[in-house]
C-alpha cells in the first residue's frame, strides 16, 4: 500500500513534470498553478498544497533541470576511458542541447529561479563543482579552472543566444557552435602548459 508520504511525493513529481511541459510549450507565462493542476489531471488545489506560488513551482522545475546536467556529468567523470577533452566537450554539449530544444528550461535555468530554493541552489552548486573538476581535468590546474570555466559557459551562452535568435549561421560564420566550443577546447587543451590565462 503507498502512504501519504510517498503519494505526496508522485503527485509532487507530476506536478514539476507538468510545469516543465507547459514551461517547454508556452514559456513562463504558460506556468500557472491552475494550468499545471489541469496537466497533472489532479485538483484545482493540489498544486497549492505542495507550491506556495508559481516561483517556488519554477523553482522545482529549475532543481529538476540542474539536477538532470549533474546526473549526467556524474556518469561523465565516472568513464575514465574518456579522454578529458571529450568529457568537457559532451558536458558543454549537454548544456547546449538543453538551450536549443527547451530555451524557456535553458533560462530558466540561469535565472532567478535556480536560486529560489535550498533544493536549486544545491543542484546548481553540485553541477559547478562537477563542472569545475571536469574543465580542471583538461587544463590540468584546479586553480585556473574558474577562470577558464567561466569563459566556457559565457561561450554556451554565447552560442545558445545566437543560434536561438539566427544569427549563428554556418553560411556567415563558417562553423556551428559546436565547432566554436570545441576549436576553444582545443585552445584550453593547448593553454594548459603554459599557465597563460591572458
Amino acid at each position: 500500500m503507498v502512504s501519504r508520504t510517498e503519494s505526496a511525493a508522485a503527485t509532487r513529481r507530476e506536478l514539476v513534470a507538468a510545469a516543465a511541459e507547459l514551461l517547454d510549450e508556452s514559456g513562463p507565462e504558460g506556468v500557472t498553478l491552475r494550468a499545471v493542476g489541469a496537466r497533472a489531471g489532479v485538483s484545482r488545489g493540489a498544486p497549492y498544497g505542495h507550491f506556495p506560488d508559481k516561483e517556488h513551482l519554477l523553482a522545482a522545475v529549475a532543481e529538476q533541470c540542474w539536477t538532470g546536467i549533474g546526473d549526467e556529468l556524474d556518469r561523465l567523470l565516472a568513464d575514465h576511458d574518456l579522454p578529458p577533452a571529450e568529457r568537457l566537450e559532451r558536458a558543454l554539449a549537454g548544456l547546449l542541447d538543453i538551450g536549443r530544444r527547451r530555451p524557456h528550461a535553458y533560462a530558466l535555468m540561469f535565472g532567478p529561479a535556480s536560486n529560489a530554493s535550498a533544493g536549486a541552489a544545491a543542484a546548481v552548486s553540485r553541477t559547478h563543482d562537477q563542472f569545475l573538476s571536469i574543465v580542471s581535468g583538461v587544463i590540468g590546474d584546479p586553480a585556473r579552472a574558474r577562470q577558464s570555466g567561466a569563459l566556457l559557459m559565457t561561450s554556451v551562452h554565447g552560442v545558445v543566444s545566437m543560434e536561438n535568435a539566427g544569427h549563428l549561421g554556418v553560411e556567415k560564420w563558417h562553423a556551428t557552435g559546436d565547432q566554436l566550443l570545441r576549436r576553444l577546447i582545443g585552445l584550453l587543451a593547448a593553454d594548459r602548459s603554459t599557465g597563460d590565462d591572458a
